[in-house]
Formats: structure tokens, C-alpha cells, sequence
């Protein structure tokens, strides 16, 4: 109704499930990448637990996606359902024949036993996921959890996702749910967003629905006004900024103010009230703190050692220049005259040299260019820079920027410059001197298969301090999945592709948990090291 008159396509609040409208915030990253660590480990329960609204059907859908076509999935929607109807709701879902005198639980359990053995046998997979878990019957789950012991030496011929909100937790704390408890491969309580996410998400959703980007409806004090209110839940958001908008336009109004947001919650709690309803929507909504079950493991396979003498970006205290020699006639020149000679000073410091032919085998030399400091800034490693001098072509180490301040390596010693000095020489070229993982022959993606793409998820596995890997052998979906929510989080290009970029801030991402040295040593050449 309103839509149209803010120049929208469409209704963007809708409390509707729409892909397109799809959010995904830090936390819901997290979510669908330790959900898709759970379906790769073989079996098992998957547990995803939130409060009402929070985004765990969003989530859920998101991971059915992601899943290879080689799957036979059972959704069960209802799960208020008692043993022998739940079993007979499974073989519906899964086309599974059985006669009306058929439907106890032997037989209806001995179907699904020999089909999920035939699947196997074809080298299919099943999943069967349980929405609203939180309201099924202990006798219910006890079937549930019988249903996993068929399996092979390696891996369960069933998994399971329960999806439901906290209780779902509590119940399955229970005692007389021990077992089932300790089959969970994977667990995450998805929580309500924070303020900076509430925002994002507002200006995401009306985006979406065509507002231009360079149009801003929702004052910063209006979208507060909705974090207060809603607690961050998306589904209180939709329809808290839909009854706003619609105040909005009934006022002939284009932008919208803190009194609109308080006139749209008055209506709405008048409402309730007037409805006799509980003040579901206004209450207190709980927000436990997010828990990740990780099992962690460090192993000895070193990673991608790039380059990590004092970063680009990190921290040095600049040398002050005022203290350098004052050059009255002449620009400060701590320039190399050949790449080669400014290549082996910046490997000299990291303990590489002597080595006859540096840029050779898995120690590699990238040539590259970008348009600006920052973009240099964001490989977060030292580079060498070339600079242009009339005709004449000179190179210098960058090991760190700072406060528009270039921190130079120049025969063994440290020397500051501005960047606006600096800058008038350099055009964007550079060169990164890197360590390449074994057999790595470029850009990893969907569909690679070899060493290398077992080595790329061992180090997510490690990463996310998981005891199993999404693929052994061949880039799947749930690798390429876990990729692009990689990418999103570091702000990369999302395409799934692990080029140079994803691979050296994997690496970064690594030594900041400890999981590698930080620093590229002479042990770390030796055949095996990756």
C-alpha cells in the first residue's frame, strides 16, 4: 500500500520468508558455518537453537542450499507428533511405501533402515530436519536417536538436524537424553542482532526493495528507538518498521522521525491490548551469549607463510621525521636500484637468505598492482614498490604504513617517510613475496579436486577448531559455502574462489589464534612443511 509512495518495488518488512531478502549478520555466518561443519562430519545430530525471530529458519534454508544434489532430505515442520506418526511422516517425506496396517514402530523403522542402506549403497546421502524441536515428546526423541545406529565404520547412514528455540537446550540437558546428547556433532544458539546489525539490517532490507542507496529513511534515533523495542529479533524489526512506514505515509511524510517510531509502538501495544493478547511482541527477549562446542585441536601442518616481517598493517611507532637528516638539496633517497637486490634485503630479514633464486618453487614473487595506499594496506604484508624517477626505475621495501607514514627497509635499518613524498614516485606496482602451500598452481574453486583442496579444508577445520573437515578430496558446496562466509566477514570479493587474497588473510586469521607461527623461517622451506 505504502511502498510506492517511498519509490519501493515492494513491501520491504514483510514477516514473510523470502530469500532475496536474505541477512546475513556475523553471528548468522557463524551459524551456517558451524551447521555446515555438522553435515560434513558424517552423522549424527545437528543442534540450532535461538530465541522466536531470531533468523533460524533463514539459517536453515541457507544450509539446505548449500547441500549436493546427492541428498534425500525429510523435513518435518510439525514435530508434535508421537513416535509411530513422526516415523510415518519421515517415510512420507522420503517417498518411502507402507501399508495402512504397516504403521508401528518396527516395521515403519525396519523401511527406513533398509533405505537408508540402499542410499548408501548408491552413494547418497539423508538428512532429515526437525523445525520447532523444542515441542517433541521424549518418547519421540528416544525413537529419534535409535534411528542413527545404523552405520558404516566411518560415518552414520542418518543425519539429523534439530531446529527450536532455547528450551530445546534444557530439554535435551536432561539425563534420560544423555545418549542422544552426545551423538550433537555440531551445536549453535543463534542470538538477536546487536544495534550496528539492527541498522544494517533495516537499510539491507528497504535496499532490496528498491530504495536508492543514497537515500536514508530511518533516522539513526528512529532505528535506535527500534533496537530498544524489538531487542534486535528480525521478526519484531519487520513488523515494527512496517507499521512505521505505514505512520509515515499517513502523514505525508518522507523521512522518518523519532515521534513516528513512538506512535507506531503506542498503536501497537493499544492493540495487544485491546486484543487481550499477552504483550508477546514488547517483551524482555532473551539473549544468551552465543555458544560455539568446539573440540580443539592443533596440528603440526603449517599453513600459508606468507610474509609476516612487521605487517602493513600493523603498528610501528613511526620514526619521527624530524629527527632524519635535513636533505636541503635533494629528495630522501633509500631506494634499491634492481627489484632482485631489494627482493633479497627484505628476505634477508626474515632469516631466508642466502638463496640463489628466491622467487623459484613454493616461495613465489607476485607481481601486482592497486590504485591507492589503502588497497596496499589491505594485503597486510611487506611489499616491495617500484618507483618511477624520469626514465629510470627504482625499488623500495614497504614493511609498514602508519598514520599516513611509510615505514622503509633500507640496508638493514629503518627509515620514515610521508606517503604524500612517497606517493609522488609510485604508481601502484608492487611486489609480494609469499609462501604457496604445496601444489598450489592458482585459484582454488568449486569443483577442484586434488592435495591441495584437502589442505585448504584442513586449514578451515582448524580455523573453526573442528575435529572434521567439509571434504577430503574435492571442492564441494559446504567448502565453497564456508569460503564465501569467509570472504564476506573480511570484506573479499565473495565469488568462493580462493585466490591470493583469501589465502594470505587465511593465514593472518591463523597466526592471530596462534594456530601458525606469524613469522616465514627457514624450517618452514623444508619438503612437507605444507
Amino acid at each position: 500500500m505504502y511502498h510506492s509512495y517511498f519509490g519501493l518495488a515492494e513491501q520491504p518488512f514483510s514477516i514473510a520468508v523470502n530469500p532475496r531478502y536474505l541477512f546475513m549478520s556475523a553471528r548468522h555466518r557463524d551459524a551456517l558455518a558451524h551447521l555446515l561443519y555438522g553435515v560434513g562430519a558424517g552423522g549424527g545430530f545437528i543442534l540450532l537453537t535461538g530465541p522466536v525471530g531470531t533468523g533460524k529458519t533463514t539459517i536453515t534454508r541457507s544450509l539446505l542450499e548449500q547441500l549436493p544434489d546427492n541428498t534425500d532430505l525429510a523435513l518435518v515442520l510439525n514435530p508434535s507428533l508421537n513416535a509411530i506418526e513422526l516415523l510415518a511422516t519421515i517415510c512420507d517425506e522420503l517417498d518411502i511405501p507402507y501399508q495402512k496396517d504397516e504403521q508401528q514402530l518396527k516395521p515403519l523403522t525396519d523401511k527406513i533402515h533398509c533405505y537408508l542402506l540402499a542410499n548408501f549403497a548408491a552413494g547418497k546421502n539423508t538428512i532429515l530436519v526437525i523445525d520447532e524441536a523444542q515441542h517433541l515428546h521424549f518418547k519421540t526423541l528416544e525413537q529419534i536417536r535409535l534411528l542413527t545406529n545404523l552405520e558404516t565404520n566411518t560415518k552414520k547412514l542418518l543425519q539429523i538436524i534439530l531446529v527450536g528455540q532455547p528450551e530445546l537446550k534444557t530439554l535435551l540437558q536432561k539425563p534420560e537424553l544423555s545418549q542422544l546428547a552426545q551423538r550433537i556433532t555440531a551445536r549453535y544458539q543463534l542470538t538477536p542482532l546487536n544495534l550496528t546489525e539492527t541498522k544494517a539490517y533495516i537499510r539491507h532490507r528497504l535496499h532490496i526493495a528498491g530504495l536508492p542507496g543514497n537515500q536514508q529513511l530511518f533516522s539513526d534515533k528512529a532505528a535506535k528507538q527500534i533496537f530498544a523495542v524489538s531487542k534486535g529479533v528480525p521478526r519484531i524489526i519487520n513488523v515494527l518498521c512496517d507499521r512505521v512506514l505505514l505512520g509515515c505515509y499517513g502523514k505525508n511524510k518522507t523521512h522518518i522521525d523519532s515521534a513516528i517510531v513512538k506512535q507506531a509502538i503506542a498503536e501497537i501495544r493499544d492493540e495487544d491490548k485491546n486484543q487481550s493478547l499477552p504483550n508477546k511482541l514488547f517483551e524482555k527477549v532473551s539473549t544468551p551469549v552465543a555458544l560455539l562446542s568446539y573440540t580443539a585441536i592443533l596440528l603440526a601442518i603449517a599453513l600459508v607463510y606468507t610474509l609476516n616481517t612487521p605487517s602493513i598493517n600493523t603498528t610501528i611507532a613511526p620514526v619521527n621525521i624530524a629527527t632524519l637528516p635535513a636533505q636541503k638539496t635533494k629528495e630522501p633517497s633509500p631506494w634499491y636500484d634492481n627489484k632482485s637486490t631489494a627482493i633479497n634485503a627484505l628476505a634477508k630479514k626474515i632469516g631466508l637468505s642466502p638463496i640463489d633464486n628466491i622467487c623459484s618453487g613454493n616461495l613465489r614473487c607476485e607481481e601486482l598492482s592497486v590504485d591507492s595506499w589503502q588497497a596496499l594496506k589491505d594485503y597486510h604484508h611487506s611489499v616491495v614498490i617500484q618507483l618511477h624517477q624520469g626514465i629510470q626505475k627504482s625499488y623500495a621495501n614497504v614493511i609498514s604504513i602508519d598514520n599516513n607514514v611509510a615505514q622503509l627497509l633500507y640496508k638493514e635499518k629503518t627509515i620514515a617517510l610521508p606517503l604524500s613524498q612517497l606517493g609522488k614516485l609510485w604508481h601502484g606496482e608492487f611486489t609480494l613475496l609469499w609462501q604457496a602451500p604445496q601444489h598450489y598452481q592458482g585459484p582454488i574453486k568449486l569443483g577442484d579436486k586434488g592435495p591441495i583442496t584437502h589442505w585448504l579444508a584442513k586449514q578451515f577445520s582448524r580455523l573453526d577448531q573442528q575435529t572434521s573437515t567439509l571434504t577430503d578430496n574435492t571442492f564441494n558446496r559446504a567448502l565453497y559455502q564456508r569460503v564465501i562466509i569467509f570472504q564476506q566477514r573480511h570484506q573479499l570479493t565473495a565469488d568462493g574462489v580462493v585466490g591470493l587474497k583469501t589465502l594470505l588473510k587465511l593465514q593472518q586469521q591463523l597466526a592471530k589464534q596462534k594456530l601458525v607461527s606469524p613469522t616465514l623461517q627457514k624450517s618452514d622451506m623444508a619438503e612437507g612443511s605444507f
